[in-house]
C-alpha cells in the first residue's frame, strides 16, 4: 500500500514515516500543500493522510483537490483542532477520517486499515470484471462502454477497434502499468486486426491513441521494458 503523509513538522513527519513504513506501508513525504496536492492528482497512491495547518496551501484545499480529482481515494485529515467546526469542516471537504492531534500510532495505523478494507470493499463491488460502463476523467473525457461513444471536451472521437480496446483496458488499470502481454491477450480477445496494420502495430495504435487524448486530461506514459501507464497530462 502507497500512502502520501502531507506534514510540514519535519520530526513529526519523519516519527510518522518511520512507523508506518515498520508497519509495511510504502510512504512519500510532502512538507507543503502545493507538493501535496500535485502527488494526490498526478501519482498514484492508496491513501493520503494530509494535516490541515499545511504552507502554501492549506490541508483542506489540498482534500477538496484531491477529492475532487480522485474521488475514490481515501483521504485523512490531522489537526492540533478539535472543535466541531473543524471537524465538519475536514469532512466536508472530502475527507473520509479525522485524526486530532496529539494521538497514539496504533490509533492511526488502524484508522488507516480500515479506510484502507472500505476501499478495497467498495472497489470490488462497484467493478466486478471491468470499470463501470461510463467513465467521466476531470470533465473532459467521456467513455461510454455500452454506447461504444466517446467524447473529449463534449466532442465526438472516433476510435478504431484496437484503439477502444486498448484505451479500455488503460482506464480499467488507471494509475497500473499494463503489460503488453496484457494488450496483446485483451487484442486476442475481443478486437479484430486492422486492415493494412504491421504485425508490430502496438507502437502505431499508442502513438495514433496519444494524438485523440491531447485535449483529455489523460497522456500514455511508456514504462519501458514492461508496458504503458495511464495518468493525468
Amino acid at each position: 500500500m502507497r500512502l502520501l503523509l502531507a506534514e510540514d513538522d519535519p520530526i513529526l513527519a519523519d516519527a510518522l514515516s518511520a512507523n508506518l513504513r515498520h508497519a509495511g506501508f510504502e510512504v512519500e513525504v510532502a512538507e507543503n500543500g502545493a507538493v501535496a496536492e500535485y502527488l494526490l492528482t498526478r501519482h498514484n497512491f492508496d491513501l493520503g493522510v494530509i494535516d490541515i495547518g499545511l504552507p502554501l496551501v492549506d490541508g483542506l484545499t489540498v482534500v477538496k483537490r484531491a477529492h475532487a480529482a480522485r474521488p475514490a481515494l481515501p483521504l485523512m485529515v490531522l489537526t492540533a483542532l478539535d472543535g466541531l467546526e473543524s471537524r465538519v469542516a475536514g469532512l466536508n471537504a472530502g475527507a473520509d477520517d479525522y485524526l486530532t492531534k496529539p494521538f497514539d500510532f496504533p490509533e492511526l495505523e488502524a484508522r488507516i486499515r480500515a479506510l484502507l478494507r472500505r476501499a478495497r470493499l467498495s472497489a470490488s463491488a462497484a467493478t466486478p470484471a471491468k470499470a463501470a460502463n461510463a467513465v467521466q476523467v476531470a470533465g473532459k473525457l467521456s467513455f461510454d462502454r455500452d454506447a461504444r461513444r466517446m467524447t473529449v471536451q463534449g466532442q465526438p472521437v472516433d476510435l478504431s477497434p484496437r484503439e477502444w480496446s486498448l484505451l479500455d483496458l488503460l482506464l480499467t488499470h488507471e494509475g497500473k502499468v499494463v503489460t503488453k502481454d496484457q494488450i496483446a491477450t485483451e487484442w486476442s480477445g475481443d478486437a479484430p486486426a486492422e486492415p493494412h496494420m504491421p504485425s508490430g502495430s502496438l507502437e502505431v495504435i499508442v502513438h495514433r491513441l496519444r494524438r485523440k487524448l491531447e485535449d483529455s486530461g489523460l497522456s500514455i506514459r511508456t514504462v519501458r521494458g514492461l508496458g504503458y501507464l495511464l495518468e493525468n497530462a
